[in-house]
Parts: structure tokens; C-alpha cells; sequence
């Protein structure tokens, strides 16, 4: 088990776990984090445990232009039953991500402030579901480098609210010409939109190829698809 100290790195490919952990302690200074997606590491801990980073085998991804749109969603997104935005309220997402019972509490304080610190930095961004209201309802947020988004977390406190933000996402990403977007870890929710299991090997090779495109820092400007 590779123990992180002050020092920015980790271990190569070839000394990844089989069960996907890849090193435990560090921080999430920016500079670290970056360097984490860059090799296709993300952190993951309970709030009782020492920062964990994993690499898992196999990796949930998906192409964004492989998004898949059910009939009732495209009526959904017809109707503009939501109205999508990007990095208009990262802060808000983030929260919301937060207190989803079943994400439990891994998005710590720690964690919310880490990834305001790269949202100001114009790494990692949010979109936001408003319902006619006007009130936050539902979104994600993740980190983009080169052409490749990593997704970190969904909320959705009315039906539908996360769907529609991240096919929203997944349009815009297509208009930039990103590769993938990564999932992390796979569930229904994803595989309903398209996401598959790729290898760890092969999911690694994609990154180094998205890795060589320029990253698009600063605020996103996202429209609903038609």
C-alpha cells in the first residue's frame, strides 16, 4: 500500500490494486487533485477513514455523443419542464451532492471546499436543473481536463432534474468534441444514459490520448438540447 506524504505524486499504472485502491493519505490541494485525474486516480473515503484514491477495474465511461435519450426524456427536455445552466451556483450543487441519503456523507467539508477551490480555478464545473420556480432542484458537477469530463456526483430533488442536466451535459461536450466522459463507478442511473464498463487498461489509453487536447478553463456557457 503506497502511503502519500507532502510530496505531489503517485504510483504508476503497473502498481495499482487490483481492487482499484491506489494509494491512501495525501491531501486535496489542487495541484494533487489535478495530478490524480490526469493519471486517472479520483478520491473516494468515508469520513471516518484516511483519504482513500482508486483507480477501479473496470472503469463506468461514456462518449458523449453515445448519450442515450429515452422517449420520455426527450419529451421532458420539449417541454423545458427544467432550465439548465452551467457554473451559474457550483456551491449549490456541490451541497446538494452532499446531502443525498444515498451518497451518505463522503462529500465532506474538506471535499465541498477542494472543489470550490478548482471550480475558481476553472477546472471543475457545475450544471444546475431550476424548476419554474426558480428553485435549485437538481444538477452535477466534475472536473474537465483536455477532452475528458470526470463526473463526481448527481443530485435531483424532483424526478428527472439529474437526466436532464446530464444529457444537457453530454450535448454541450459534444459540440467541443470531448471523447469521454467518466463515470467512476457504474450504477442503473448511468447505464439508463449509455454508460458501459471499459478496462482499467483501456480506459487509461484514452485518457493519455484526451490528455494531449487543451483543457477549456473558466465558466461554461450550457443550452437544453432540442
Amino acid at each position: 500500500m503506497y502511503q502519500l506524504g507532502s510530496e505531489c505524486w503517485f504510483p504508476p499504472a503497473d502498481k495499482f490494486r487490483e481492487d482499484g485502491l491506489v494509494a491512501i493519505g495525501g491531501d486535496l490541494s489542487p495541484d494533487r487533485l489535478l495530478l490524480a485525474y490526469e493519471r486517472g486516480i479520483f478520491p473516494w473515503s468515508a469520513p471516518e477513514d484516511p483519504l482513500l484514491w482508486w483507480c477501479p477495474d473496470p472503469r463506468a465511461a461514456l462518449r458523449p455523443k453515445d448519450i442515450k435519450v429515452s422517449k420520455s426524456m426527450r419529451a421532458v427536455l420539449r417541454k423545458e419542464t427544467f432550465t439548465i445552466t452551467s457554473d451559474t451556483n457550483f456551491e449549490g450543487v456541490i451541497h446538494g451532492c452532499a446531502r443525498r441519503p444515498e451518497e451518505g456523507t463522503w462529500i465532506t467539508d474538506d471535499f465541498i471546499q477542494a472543489y470550490i477551490a478548482l471550480h475558481k480555478l476553472g477546472f471543475a464545473h457545475s450544471v444546475e436543473a431550476w424548476n419554474a420556480a426558480g428553485e435549485l432542484v437538481g444538477g452535477l458537477y466534475g472536473v474537465s481536463l483536455g477532452s475528458m469530463f470526470f463526473g463526481e456526483s448527481m443530485f435531483a430533488q424532483e424526478s428527472n432534474a439529474s437526466k436532464a442536466a446530464f444529457i444537457t451535459l453530454a450535448d454541450h461536450l459534444c459540440g467541443l468534441n470531448f471523447d469521454w466522459i467518466d463515470c467512476q463507478i457504474m450504477n442503473p442511473h448511468l447505464a439508463s444514459m449509455g454508460a458501459h464498463h471499459i478496462s482499467r487498461q483501456t480506459f487509461l489509453e484514452e485518457l493519455q490520448s484526451a490528455m494531449e487536447k487543451p483543457t477549456r478553463r473558466g465558466p461554461w456557457n450550457l443550452t437544453t438540447p432540442s
